[in-house]
């Protein structure tokens, strides 16, 4: 024996029927948190502060990627001949 059981409702009502909490204040709630904390975090992943870190740690290193860049190239650069 075979049996189909179509319901057509909307996921709200499933779940209303069965008796689960509404979930959508909580959802509502942890969304707009995350989104605070992405505006506050997306200053720090710029491109300008990227460049600014990398770029303090090691005064030479700007002139260490130039050079690499260059060398990537093939144009030379201005490594030390020995």
């Amino acid at each position: 024996m075979k049996v189909n059981v179509e319901i057509d409702c909307t996921p709200l009502e499933a779940r209303q029927f069965f008796g689960l909490p509404d979930v959508a204040p909580m959802q509502a709630a942890v969304m707009d948190k995350l989104q605070q904390q992405m505006t506050s975090n997306i200053e720090k992943i710029s491109p300008e502060s990227l460049m600014q870190s990398w770029f303090t740690f090691d005064p030479k290193l700007a002139e260490r990627f130039q050079d690499m860049f260059v060398a990537m190239a093939g144009f030379g650069g201005s490594s030390k001949k020995k």
